[in-house]
């Protein structure tokens, strides 16, 4: 039997998120107080009793999931021990964090950054995602790649079902495409850009070049990476995945099913929400999966 813990990505966020932590235990509320002296803003405020569309800021959201996966595991103490970590996107940040690659402080300053630097190419090119449901994932790759622009998957979270990401007008004619090719749903999601494509690009030379300013520790437990899905401890290779991320498609399904073939059978997600077990359980029905 393999503990496998897993992190979220943005989407799993809500106006509350953390405050029963906080409430509870004095370690968490240092580690707030931290994160607010970082960030240079009181995210706690955001957290706690903000709005929905100030927690959906890019800048906020990104580091209000990543504190709350990383606490969680800083609450579990001595019982926090997995076999395997992997993060969803911005998840993965978090899992590095939890199996020892980086600090707290690295952590939170490099989500910080990718926030704003993903914002920043946001605003330099119109694009999206959309979500494509019940299409096969070939049938979305060449549909794809027969559009005109920049359309292209960005995460593959389950069988039957993938999100693709890229120009405005290219995701619109691609779910256009997909419709007439039988997909149950091709839904133009609202998020702030295209994650995950070549629009990140600009995102991608900024975050590699603070990423490359940090030595990455050895992590105490291979993690499972979106670029490569395999079992990674090199801190070198590590650090290269991590700056691929930005423009390279999230490989959920793909990376559940090499942790399940290494031995995981138990997933426990760190998250506010319970997202990732969902995506898992519809990957492979034998597994376990249940909140920290």
């Amino acid at each position: 039997m393999k503990k496998a813990y897993i992190f979220p990505g943005q989407g799993s966020q809500f106006v509350g998120m953390g405050k029963d932590l906080y409430e509870a235990n004095p370690l968490v509320q240092s580690l707030f107080e931290e994160a607010n002296a970082i960030l240079g803003f009181s995210i706690t405020d955001i957290m706690f009793a903000g709005d929905e569309e100030s927690l959906k800021q890019t800048r906020v959201t990104q580091p209000a999931i990543f504190l709350h996966s990383v606490i969680q595991s800083r609450v579990l103490g001595d019982s926090f021990a997995p076999d395997m970590v992997a993060g969803h996107s911005l998840g993965e940040f978090s899992a590095l964090v939890a199996s020892g690659v980086l600090t707290f402080e690295q952590g939170l300053r490099l989500v910080s950054k990718r926030a704003q630097a993903m914002q920043k190419a946001c605003e330099l090119q119109r694009g999206t995602m959309a979500a494509i449901l019940g299409l096969e994932d070939a049938q979305i790759e060449k549909i794809c790649s027969e559009i005109e622009g920049i359309v292209t998957p960005a995460n593959y979270n389950c069988p039957g079902q993938l999100v693709i990401s890229g120009e405005y007008s290219a995701v619109e004619n691609a779910c256009e495409a997909m419709k007439e090719a039988g997909a149950k749903r091709a839904q133009i999601l609202s998020v702030g850009g295209a994650f995950h494509s070549a629009l990140m690009k600009p995102a991608e030379e900024e975050l590699a070049t603070a990423i490359q300013e940090i030595t990455f520790q050895k992590p105490l437990c291979p993690i499972y990476q979106n670029v490569t899905t395999t079992a990674i401890t090199d801190p070198e290779k590590i650090k290269q995945n991590l700056i691929a991320q930005l423009t390279a498609p999230v490989r959920w399904t793909q990376s559940i099913r090499q942790m399940i073939q290494d031995g995981a059978t138990d997933f426990i997600e760190l998250a506010p929400g319970k997202v990732l077990q969902g995506l898992v359980k519809k990957i492979n029905k034998e597994v376990n999966v249940c909140s920290a």
